[in-house]
């Protein structure tokens, strides 16, 4: 795949780059090692001073930086600017909380006495050089919510970012830069996927995080476990959406369509399977059908745009074959469904119901703005529905009953249950799933401590 700024909205290439050679990438390989040596020794204090520094200028760039994205990967400008927004606030609120995050911690002193010791402590030390290789769908999001914690946390980072958003990646190099940074701490690599696994075998190469698909996903972790490294994964996503009797239906049919139709469809986060208790499926899906129908697509920097193109022509042929599997299966279209004449890879805001287990569309991701629905007799059928998927990212449960609420946390095979509202990740919350969704944990405390060396400090009496 070229390294290329392609516009989803019209199809046009816009520019073009060139992967760097060997001799480049052999600089950038001992410049993160060398600039390890000397940062991951920088107090706290310096760290956040220059990434709070970073966090101000992107809240200068945002409209700017906004229209980059979303002429690279299609998603609405007022979305974009959104994103940018979030990027600045997780650099704030790690700059702010990673002191107390990776302070030192104390064991009991009982238990300190019975291990011999004067003293002992645990410390969170940084591990060095992190390879990050990050999708298109979220460009300033996915980097950032790695790069800020690792940043605080004393390690450097090497992006290799997907090949549609070059421009999007070299800004974020030249962002830390601006901020003060180093030139070691953050840099891009423009190569293309098949130079990744030379790079992750590097010995300077310490740890490496990786959002995207399964295929991808396990390409990393396979030379990652060969070479005895530390990896975060986060995957696919087809995430439940649940609606029980007691919930306020109008407000979750609401919700629900935002909740599918974010970033044109495209996050692994996105709702996109809709199990629905049989006492309220009619009025939900009249609900959401309609909500699904009114929602305006077109050209995404027009600020009243809410579904844009989707990210690539293959991105919608994988879609629409989904779409035609499950209609030839038997499945029913109740809105959408059809490819729209003119350019640009568009397609339309899609509802199907009457799924079987046999549709590819049951069990694989639909990246793009197509629902599912599914109608659960009760909660055990509710429950079986959700958790009938190879994936485990993260759910959403409509309910006013309690007892239903715990039985969805307790049953649910999810990194996330979020009740009467959509999922949305926050700097503070851990984020991360389980099944095929990947393993490891980004954001709060959890996230920042990934990718260090806990430590035990331990002084004889």
């Amino acid at each position: 795949m070229p390294i290329a700024t392609v516009n989803p909205a019209n199809g046009e290439t816009l520019k073009t780059y060139e992967a760097m050679d060997e001799e480049e990438l052999e600089r950038r390989l001992q410049l993160a090692e060398a600039t390890f040596r000397t940062y991951r020794t920088t107090a706290f204090a310096d760290r956040a001073r220059l990434l709070n520094r970073a966090a101000d200028l992107l809240d200068e760039d945002r409209a700017e930086i906004a229209r980059v994205m979303t002429t690279e990967m299609g998603k609405p400008v007022r979305q974009a600017r959104a994103e940018a927004a979030k990027c600045a606030k997780a650099m704030r609120w790690y700059a702010e909380h990673a002191p107390e995050l990776l302070a030192d911690e104390r064991p009991a002193e009982s238990d300190v006495k019975d291990s011999g010791a004067s003293h002992a402590l645990v410390r969170y030390r940084p591990l060095g050089p992190v390879l990050a290789v990050m999708p298109w769908n979220f460009p300033l999001w996915q980097v950032v919510r790695f790069a800020a914690p690792a940043l605080m946390a004393g390690n450097v980072g090497l992006l290799k970012h997907a090949s549609n958003v070059p421009q999007t990646a070299l800004y974020l190099e030249d962002l830390f830069h601006r901020a003060g940074f180093s030139e070691g701490c953050f840099q891009t690599l423009l190569i293309g996927s098949g130079a990744v696994d030379e790079i992750l075998r590097d010995e300077r190469i310490k740890a490496a995080t990786l959002t995207g698909s399964e295929p991808a996903g396990r390409a990393v972790a396979s030379t990652a476990g060969e070479m005895v490294k530390k990896t975060v994964l986060e995957l696919g996503g087809s995430d439940p959406f649940v609606v029980m009797p007691s919930a306020d239906v109008d407000r979750a049919a609401e919700v629900a369509v935002t909740a599918r139709v974010q970033n044109n469809g495209q996050s692994c986060i996105a709702a996109k399977r809709f199990i629905v208790h049989s006492d309220v499926y009619d009025r939900f899906t009249e609900r959401f059908t309609e909500g699904m129908k009114a929602l305006k697509v077109g050209d995404p920097l027009d600020e009243e745009t809410q579904v844009g193109p989707l990210a690539s022509e293959q991105g919608r042929a994988d879609l629409e074959e989904l779409v035609d599997d499950a209609r030839r299966g038997g499945a029913t279209v109740l809105c959408g469904g059809e490819r729209p004449d003119g350019p640009g890879w568009y397609y339309p805001p899609t509802v199907l119901a009457g799924l079987g287990r046999e549709m590819r569309i049951h069990r694989e991701e639909a990246f793009g703005p197509v629902a599912t629905l599914y109608r659960a007799a009760d909660l055990d059928e509710a429950v079986l529905i959700a958790n009938d998927s190879p994936f485990g990212l993260s759910s959403n449960v409509w309910t006013r009953e309690a007892a239903e609420v715990d039985r969805f946390v307790r049953d649910l095979e999810a990194g996330g249950v979020y009740v009467n509202g959509m999922t949305a990740s926050h700097p503070a919350f851990p984020f991360g799933g389980v099944k095929r969704s990947g393993y490891g944990r980004e954001l709060s405390g959890h996230g920042i401590r990934e990718f260090c060396n806990i430590t035990t400090v331990w002084h004889g009496a």
